[in-house]
């Protein structure tokens, strides 16, 4: 476990979060992960520490309603996503993209776990994943 920084591309919003890249990150073949490139390491709530920007930050929900897509507001990335998943609970999913000091060979080396969100399908993984 490692205590990463990040932010969004203007600075606005910047955040905190205690990641294991070991446990593994995500990407989704829903509508709206599809679009961003959503590619995510999930923590617990208490995991991520938002440390500037809460007033910048805009959020996005669609379809169930269930998850927030949280971006900023002046520049437009997607800082993170927060939820209560079925079956695990409240989680923040932060987007691998936004971290800071995360190096590049932390990123390479985190195993990747393939989520079919297009048929609400959470267990198995979709069978084309080449455009995630």
């Amino acid at each position: 476990m490692k205590t990463y920084h990040g932010s969004c591309h203007c600075g606005a919003i910047r955040y905190r979060a205690d990641i294991d890249p070991a446990a593994g990150t995500v990407k989704c073949n829903c509508s709206i992960c599809t679009k961003m490139r959503f590619w995510a390491a999930v923590v617990a709530p208490a995991a991520f520490r938002l440390l500037q920007g809460g007033d910048a930050l805009r959020e996005y929900r669609f379809h169930t309603r269930r998850d927030a897509h949280h971006f900023c507001g002046h520049c437009g990335i997607n800082v993170y996503t927060s939820g209560d998943a079925p079956g695990s609970g409240p989680f923040v999913a932060v987007t691998i993209a936004s971290l800071d000091d995360m190096p590049v060979d932390d990123m390479l080396a985190a195993p990747v776990r393939y989520i079919d969100g297009r048929n609400d399908n959470w267990r198995t993984p979709p069978a084309e994943i080449r455009h995630l």
